[in-house]
């Protein structure tokens, strides 16, 4: 079972006992997993449909508190290659139907969730709960952060928009070849959500991944930079006793004034050792050795370059 069908399980099974709440949730729920089915005489009826047994029930459950027409129930077989079932909850376009569809106001369509109570923080989670197990998905923890709300409804997403940057989450909106998405895409922001929500076991097991997986990572950073440091020394303390060795080679060693000499003598005698090393050892500042090492290069390519020159001279 994925993630996100873990998140939509547990909130399914989140009891909503204030009315205006379970509007709210009932009527995003809708929003997002269904559409409207035209009738005659202005009327109109709902198709919801769900691959998610615990949505499907929850989703019947409340209408069936709030309203006396009853759904038709049906069950598809997917032709996928899971082969998902397909719950499918079917109010037919009639006067009852048109009633309960206004106040839950999804219908008209052009005047969805106009009047529908989200002055409260309960009303506005529940919604969000509703929007999720509707059409919302999330990636697993261990992956990367990313959690989405996708209708074509633009105003519904807007909407969608508003309420999560209520609760403070960085959400953004795009578009998407003719769907609206609503998304997040940080650790922090899909952590609030599930908790805003009421996710709370999601909630919990996102943190617990998301910790181990954040410290695994600091320790990945601190590895490759003390990797990066090393190389770092390693290629300097090379480069410094090759112009040394270059130096001696030429016979030019003993021109060297004291001062550089030392600090050869200290390069050769610790190879391996770090500038920080080195001036621990011999009180010598990191920056002065840092001057002199510099001026031993400079002589090594000096010296080089007079050796490729009677290289090509005597060719």
């Amino acid at each position: 079972m994925s993630f996100a069908e873990e998140v939509k399980n547990e909130a399914a099974h989140i009891p909503v006992e204030d009315a205006a709440c379970r509007t709210a949730e009932l009527a995003a729920l809708l929003c997002m997993g269904g559409s409207l089915l035209p009738g005659s005489d202005g009327c109109a009826g709902l198709e919801f449909s769900t691959s998610n047994n615990a949505v499907a029930r929850k989703a019947l459950s409340m209408w069936r508190h709030s309203f006396s027409i009853r759904p038709e129930v049906l069950v598809r077989r997917g032709r996928r290659l899971r082969k998902k079932n397909y719950y499918i909850l079917r109010i037919p376009p009639a006067m009852e139907s048109t009633a309960a569809l206004r106040s839950l106001t999804l219908f008209p369509a052009e005047e969805a969730f106009q009047g529908l109570e989200l002055r409260r923080d309960d009303c506005r989670r529940s919604f969000l709960r509703g929007a999720f197990m509707g059409g919302g998905s999330v990636n697993q923890p261990q992956g990367d952060y990313h959690l989405e709300l996708m209708t074509g409804n633009k105003e519904f997403a807007r909407l969608l928009l508003k309420l999560m940057h209520h609760f403070h989450l960085s959400a953004k909106m795009t578009d998407r070849k003719g769907d609206y998405l609503v998304y997040v895409k940080e650790g922090n922001g899909v952590s609030s959500f599930l908790q805003q929500i009421g996710a709370v076991q999601a909630y919990l097991k996102f943190e617990s991944v998301r910790v181990v997986k954040d410290m695994r990572n600091n320790v990945n950073r601190v590895v490759n930079c003390e990797t990066a440091n090393l190389q770092k020394t390693v290629n300097a303390a090379v480069r410094q006793t090759a112009d040394i060795e270059r130096i001696r080679d030429s016979g030019r060693y003993h021109l060297l004034s004291p001062r550089l000499q030392e600090a050869a003598e200290l390069r050769l005698a610790h190879p391996e050792a770090t500038m920080g090393e080195i001036a621990a050892l011999s009180g010598i500042t990191k920056s002065g050795l840092s001057h002199r090492f510099k001026k031993i290069a400079t002589i090594a390519k000096e010296i080089e370059g007079m050796e490729h020159h009677e290289i090509t001279n005597t060719q």
